[in-house]
């Protein structure tokens, strides 16, 4: 678990994020969402330590990562997987030369082991046989799929998206969404998705937490979403005419059931 209390965070005389206070659960896909400038992407450079908050407390299972030493930060940054909106793969780096890179830097395993590590993981996200390929002669998708092995590679507590879906088809979108959270719980990571997809949102949010003008505005899972009465997040997620229909038949279901 990841405890966030009361993170604020400023550039210059523009408040970005003002007070958030949140829990990102193990075992969990937890997702920060809000509209462009809503804050989501500074909370997770914050968490993550990319960007140095003004005040409040971080703590990863119950240690203080703000005011930790730089070893301790070096050697909890092992234990993250990041995976990033534009997959970030070496294009001049096969395939295994890729998911392989975070096991030469922060492991001294054999040749061996760290093969049979790389080969686990691409068949773990379904890119059994693509070794020795390169980013160049990949779909999109598979891109995401090496980026998240290579996320995975050192088994990480902690796995952060930004933006996982961004510029996929919506099937591809589901293979992503689903491949994440069957990861998530198999090896029970805390998973932290950057995303405003709202195919995303209904697939994968165990837990979301829903940043409006870098303030907490909600808090809840999928399964509340859908009924929330906040205006600001109906606004955000019920954007299109079929969504608002979407959520005034399931209010009726929903209604009719409860008679």
């Amino acid at each position: 678990m990841i405890e966030i209390s009361g993170i604020s965070k400023s550039f210059g005389d523009k408040v970005v994020l003002d007070d958030i206070s949140c829990n990102m659960e193990s075992g969990k896909v937890n997702l920060i969402i809000g509209s462009s400038g809503s804050g989501k992407t500074v909370l997770i450079k914050c968490i993550v330590g990319l960007v140095q908050a003004d005040q409040g407390e971080i703590k990863y299972d119950g240690v203080d990562f703000v005011n930790m030493e730089d070893k301790d930060r070096k050697e909890l940054r092992t234990k993250i997987g990041m995976l990033f909106q534009g997959s970030a793969l070496f294009d001049s780096l096969t395939v295994e030369q890729n998911v392989m890179f975070p096991l030469d830097m922060f492991t001294k395993k054999s040749v061996t082991e760290k093969m049979h590590r790389v080969n686990e993981v691409l068949d773990r996200v379904n890119l059994k046989d693509t070794n020795k390929k390169f980013p160049a002669e990949l779909s999109g998708g598979m891109k995401k799929r090496v980026a998240l092995a290579r996320a995975i590679v050192l088994n990480p507590k902690y796995l952060f998206c930004d933006e996982p879906n961004s510029g996929l088809d919506p099937q591809t979108s589901l293979v992503i969404d689903r491949l994440i959270i069957e990861i998530t719980k198999e090896y029970n990571i805390t998973t932290i998705m950057n995303t405003h997809d709202m195919n995303t949102v209904m697939e994968s949010g165990d837990h979301i937490v829903y940043l409006y003008k870098g303030k907490k505005q909600w808090e809840g899972s999928n399964q509340d979403i859908i009924y929330n009465k906040d205006p600001y997040l109906n606004d955000f997620i019920f954007a299109s005419e079929f969504l608002r229909e979407a959520k005034n038949t399931r209010m009726k279901h929903r209604d009719t059931a409860e008679k």
